[in-house]
């Protein structure tokens, strides 16, 4: 499979990747990802692996935290991003997730993510736009058990 431009649908987006799942020292697997994001949930991120079903799952992260990672190291917790070294000639964002079974790096082409985030996300919700979204009211009404 190789890198595909950006697919969307009313109030969201999404942009098929090919990632190399970093298996040792310039080993890797290759393997199919899809970055989603949808104006319905205007902060988050959504990484599937779409060829390896429920068990390796989805990870949702911030958006924020993908563009910033895009630029310089970013994340503390589940989910660590590094950014293309172009002092060792690496044209690859790295993304490592964190989970309980393990630990996984996944390396991404830069520049089709960064255009699909810039053109595509951020035009359906621009940049500090996000809380505008969000239903606060109903988000309280939640945490406190008003269902």
């Amino acid at each position: 499979m190789h890198d595909q431009g950006p697919t969307e649908g009313a109030g969201s987006t999404e942009l098929p990747l090919e990632a190399h799942l970093v298996v040792g020292e310039d080993q890797f697997i290759n393997l199919p990802v899809r970055f989603a994001y949808r104006r319905a949930a205007p902060f988050a991120v959504v990484l599937e692996f779409p060829d390896s079903g429920e068990a390796v799952g989805a990870w949702e992260f911030s958006r924020d935290l993908l563009w910033e990672g895009l630029h310089e190291p970013a994340g503390l917790g589940d989910v660590r991003i590094f950014p293309p070294c172009h002092c060792q000639a690496r044209r690859r964002l790295r993304i490592m997730l964190v989970g309980r079974e393990g630990t996984a790096l996944l390396e991404v082409s830069a520049e089709p993510l960064r255009s699909w985030l810039r053109e595509e996300s951020f035009a359906l919700v621009p940049r500090g736009a996000e809380s505008g979204l969000i239903d606060w009211d109903a988000e309280l009404g939640r945490l406190v058990g008003d269902r």
